[in-house]
C-alpha cells in the first residue's frame, strides 16, 4: 500500500473514505475488548465478592494506567522515529498482551489473580491507544475530523453492540465464551490497523526520557487552556461512559430482577443508538461546529440519565426513551476527539492524545469506584434495586456539569476556516 499522508488523503476521496475505515478497525478492537471486559468481568468477579465498591475498584483500576502511562507513550510516540513509523511500534508491542489477557481472564481461579490479569490487560491497552489515537490527526485533513470520527464510532458502536448482544449469549452458554471471542476480535483488529495503515518513519531521537514526556505533557497542560477545558470535559464523559458500562448488566439482573434476555435488548438498543449517532454526527460536527453539536445533545444525554434514576421496574415502553439518550450519548462520544483534533497544536499531537487518555484515566478512576459505592451506600434507601438505580444520578451529573466547559469551546471552535462562526 502506497504511504499515506495527509495531503493524499485530501486530493483522493476514495483513498480518505478507505482510510476512515482502514484506521477504524483499531477502535473496532479496543472497544470490543473493554466493552467485554467493562460488562462481563462484573459478573465474573461476583463469583469472589458481592462487594459493588470493590468490583468498582478492580475496574476503575484501569484509570491508574491511564494517568501513569499515556503522558508518557503518548509524547514518546512523537518522537519515536522507526522505518515502521512512530505510532506503530507501541501498537504492535501492546497487540500479544491484549489478546493473551483476555483469553487467560475467565480462567482465573481467586479475586487477585483475576485482577492481577485485568491490570495487565489494561497496561497493554493504554500503551496502545494514544499512539493509535495520534495516527488520525497525523494522516487526516481537519475538514475530515468528524467524518472520521463519525465512521470510527460506527465500527466502535458495531464492536459495543456485538460485544454485549453475542457476549451476552455466550456468557449463557460457557462463562469464558465472551473473553475468548474478544481475545480473537481484538488481535485481529487491532492488528489491521498496524498491517494496512502507512506512516512516515522519518528521521530524529527515538527516547527523550520519561522525565522529559512527563514535563512536556503537563507544559501543555498549564500553556493551553482551550486543550485544558477539553481534558476536563473529557474527564467527565469518560468516567460517566465507564460507570454506565461497567454497571447497566448488573442493574438488569440485579436491580430489576429481570433476564439475561432483557438485558441483552437494552444493550442492543444502546448500540443501536450508538451507531444512528457515529452515521450522523460527524457531518452535523463538519458543518455546524462539533462543540455545538457536544452542546446540545448533552441536554438529553445528561437529563436522560437522571430520567433512569426513578425507574425501579421495568417496562418495555422504556425502549422508546433508551433509544434517544443512546443517540445523544453517542454523538458525545463520537464527536469528542474530533474537537480535540481541532485543538491541538500540530507538533503536539501525540502528547496531547496522551493527555486526552489521561484525563479519560482521572474519568475511569473516579468514576466506576463512585458509582459502586453510590450502589453500596443507596442500598437501604433504594431497596428495590438493590441501590443500583444510584449509578445513573451519578452518571448524570458529570455530563450536565460539564456543559458550560463545551459552551467556551464554541467560541474558539474553528469551522469552516473561521473561529467561533456558531455563536453570537
Amino acid at each position: 500500500m502506497a504511504q499515506l499522508t495527509a495531503e493524499a488523503a485530501a486530493r483522493s476521496p476514495s483513498v480518505r473514505r478507505s482510510l476512515f475505515w482502514t484506521l477504524g478497525l483499531g477502535a473496532f478492537g479496543l472497544a470490543f475488548s473493554i466493552t467485554t471486559t467493562a460488562a462481563y468481568l462484573p459478573p465474573l468477579l461476583r463469583r469472589f465478592t458481592d462487594s459493588g465498591s470493590l468490583i468498582g475498584l478492580v475496574l476503575g483500576a484501569e484509570g491508574v494506567f491511564a494517568l501513569l502511562l499515556s503522558p508518557v507513550i503518548g509524547p514518546w510516540s512523537d518522537t519515536f522515529h522507526t522505518p515502521l513509523g512512530r505510532r506503530r511500534p507501541f501498537m504492535l508491542a501492546a497487540l500479544g498482551p491484549l489478546g493473551f489477557c483476555l483469553l487467560l481472564l475467565p480462567f482465573m481461579p481467586n479475586l487477585w489473580t483475576t485482577t492481577l490479569i485485568v491490570l495487565a490487560f489494561f497496561f497493554a491497552y493504554y500503551v496502545y491507544e494514544p499512539p493509535y489515537r495520534g495516527l488520525y490527526p497525523d494522516l487526516l485533513p481537519e475538514s475530515t475530523y468528524g467524518r472520521a470520527q463519525g465512521v470510527q464510532h460506527v465500527l466502535r458502536g458495531i464492536a459495543l453492540g456485538a460485544a454485549l448482544v453475542v457476549g451476552g449469549w455466550l456468557l449463557k452458554v460457557w462463562d469464558a465464551g465472551p473473553f475468548v471471542l474478544a481475545a480473537f476480535v481484538t488481535t485481529a483488529a487491532c492488528g489491521a490497523a498496524i498491517v494496512f495503515v502507512r506512516e512516515d518513519g522519518g528521521h530524529g531521537r527515538v527516547f527523550e526520557g520519561v522525565g522529559a514526556y512527563f514535563k512536556r505533557s503537563w507544559r501543555l497542560l498549564r500553556d493551553e487552556p482551550e486543550v485544558r477545558r477539553f481534558l476536563v470535559a473529557n474527564a467527565a464523559w469518560e468516567g460517566t461512559f465507564a460507570a454506565a458500562r461497567t454497571f447497566v448488566v448488573l442493574y438488569v439482573i440485579k436491580g430489576l430482577g429481570e433476564s439475561q434476555s432483557i438485558a441483552n435488548a437494552l444493550l442492543g438498543a444502546v448500540a443501536t443508538g450508538y451507531v444512528i449517532a457515529a452515521v450522523f454526527a460527524g457531518r452535523l460536527g463538519d458543518r455546524f461546529g462539533i462543540a455545538r453539536v457536544i452542546f446540545l445533545a448533552s441536554f438529553v444525554y445528561g437529563g436522560g440519565f437522571f430520567v433512569a434514576g426513578f425507574a425501579n421496574t421495568w417496562h418495555n415502553w422504556y425502549f422508546g426513551m433508551i433509544v434517544p439518550v443512546a443517540v445523544a450519548g453517542g454523538t458525545v462520544m463520537t464527536l469528542a476527539w474530533g474537537l480535540l483534533f481541532k485543538l491541538m497544536p500540530v507538533q503536539h499531537r501525540g502528547a496531547v492524545s496522551g493527555l486526552a487518555t489521561t484525563t479519560k484515566g482521572l474519568g475511569l478512576l473516579i468514576g466506576t469506584p463512585i458509582a459502586g459505592l453510590a450502589i453500596d451506600l443507596a442500598r437501604p434507601w433504594l431497596g428495590a434495586t438493590d441501590g443500583y438505580q444510584a449509578v445513573w444520578f451519578v452518571c448524570g451529573v458529570p455530563i450536565l456539569a460539564a456543559m458550560p466547559l463545551v459552551y467556551r469551546l464554541m467560541k474558539v471552535e474553528p469551522v469552516n476556516g473561521r473561529v467561533g462562526p456558531i455563536v453570537g
